[in-house]
């Protein structure tokens, strides 16, 4: 579909889709975007041209379908998935990728680090995609130096991200924002530091004594992005592992950072979400994301979860997904989810599952509460449906269709079940909603209860 979209921008310096609104030309991704969001397409396009919203579109990625991310459009989800040398292959990762996009992730990352060679894993992924893929450059740039964190050179950064950026990567997690100052702040936390990019940064540092080196190349990052279009993805190498650490002196450190870091993105037309906590308790959702839009401008913020308790291994797409639905009500503007084997495990595809569907409810519930035009259409349908003894169509309008008949036929399997008036729970005697109530009879009532209150006054 963007191939000829795309022809006509190729050798241009900028070819972002910031870049083209800041100088008033609407792209076909905005148009088409616009027609998703049922969203003017000016709108779009001074989103963009704002940094509030942005459209993650490589240009070598040319069978994706656009979508944006931004606090104007709907809620997000991203689903992780990615080859391990441990126990995952490149088919398993594709098979995951299907089924990703079969219940609703709005974009994938690859998080690849073994399992396979990773540039025909990323290659591989990116053709089987029509939704946006991040990835984690760094962990290829330590792959490349066979795990030896301290023989990592800048050059073997810009490279790795080139290359990705080649590939038709939309948008990269760049851990650009934790600087060798903020590591004594670390000192207090009970789990440290648990990004896997923000580990091996701190590691680097420390061995070399010397700054990030993803914070003194930046621009050289920013110049690659510009050649194909590929959004920052801003990495938060210090969020809260723990509800303990939430909110602390080094990740506001960072944060702080982060918002700088935007800020010289876009004086390049360069798009720029950001990546936020992690571990928080319910009562702090609220103040992270609000801090973010201080510090960063506005700029779209990306979380993961977050997590509002510490004590539910295997339960965790449930302890996340509450808080993922909170923090999109606050504007987070899109979720990564959290699968059940979080902090146990690599998820399998029955766990990916169930942790889309986890976050498809918390992104939704989420819309529903921030008044987005049309967000509530579905859901009273289903109502109506459910009213009717519609199964079918329950079924249908559900976010996971086969899960919901699943349970319906366990207990009620026949077919003429699926035009009964009662389910399994209440069954035929008791169902509430075979009280069909007409207008006469809510008519005369209505008459009945105003006579008596007409008594009662005259009392």
């Amino acid at each position: 579909m963007r191939s000829q979209w795309i022809a006509q921008r190729r050798g241009q310096d900028n070819v972002s889709q910031m870049h083209y609104a800041r100088q008033g030309i609407i792209t076909e991704e905005m148009e088409y975007v616009a027609k998703r969001e049922n969203l003017p397409v000016d709108l779009i396009k001074a989103e963009i041209a704002r940094g509030r919203l942005i459209i993650p579109a490589n240009i070598n990625h040319v069978n994706l379908e656009p979508m944006c991310i931004g606090i104007a459009s709907k809620c997000k989800v991203n689903a992780n998935l990615g080859a391990s040398p441990n126990s995952s292959n490149m088919q398993e990762e594709i098979d995951k990728l299907h089924l990703s996009i079969k219940y609703g992730a709005d974009t994938v990352m690859d998080l690849s680090t073994g399992g396979g060679n990773l540039d025909e894993i990323r290659t591989a992924i990116i053709n089987a995609s029509s939704v946006p893929i991040g990835t984690v450059p760094i962990y290829q740039a330590l792959e490349s130096v066979h795990g030896n964190v301290e023989k990592l050179t800048p050059d073997d950064f810009l490279h790795v991200i080139e290359k990705h950026a080649q590939q038709g990567v939309d948008y990269m997690t760049i851990h650009a924002g934790i600087l060798i100052e903020h590591l004594p702040l670390v000192r207090n936390r009970i789990t440290g530091i648990v990004s896997r990019g923000g580990g091996i940064l701190a590691k680097w540092m420390l061995h070399h004594h010397k700054q990030n080196p993803l914070y003194t190349h930046f621009d050289q990052i920013i110049e690659i992005f510009k050649k194909y279009d590929v959004s920052f993805s801003l990495g938060d190498s210090l969020r809260p592992g723990c509800t303990h650490d939430a909110t602390d002196e080094a990740q506001l450190a960072e944060l702080k950072t982060l918002g700088q870091l935007t800020r010289r993105a876009w004086e390049h037309d360069v798009q720029v979400m950001v990546e936020g906590p992690g571990h928080v308790p319910m009562d702090q959702i609220d103040f992270n994301v609000k801090k973010q839009m201080e510090e960063c401008d506005e700029a779209p913020f990306y979380v993961l979860g977050p997590l509002v308790t510490d004590i539910a291994p295997g339960y965790d797409h449930i302890t996340s997904a509450i808080g993922a639905a909170i923090a999109g009500w606050s504007g987070a503007a899109m979720l990564c989810y959290v699968t059940p084997k979080e902090h146990l495990g690599l998820p399998n595809a029955e766990d990916v599952r169930n942790g889309l569907i986890a976050y498809k409810i918390a992104a939704h519930a989420a819309d529903i509460a921030r008044h987005r035009p049309n967000a509530r259409d579905r859901d009273d349908e289903l109502s109506h449906a459910r009213y009717n003894f519609d199964w079918n169509r329950q079924f249908e309008l559900s976010l996971d269709p086969e899960r919901a008949k699943e349970y319906h036929d366990e207990t009620l399997p026949a077919d003429i079940y699926k035009t009964a008036e009662f389910c399994s729970m209440c069954g035929p005697k008791f169902c509430p909603m075979q009280t069909k109530v007409d207008a006469d009879a809510l008519t005369e009532l209505e008459k009945f209860l105003a006579s008596k209150e007409k008594e009662t006054a005259q009392v």
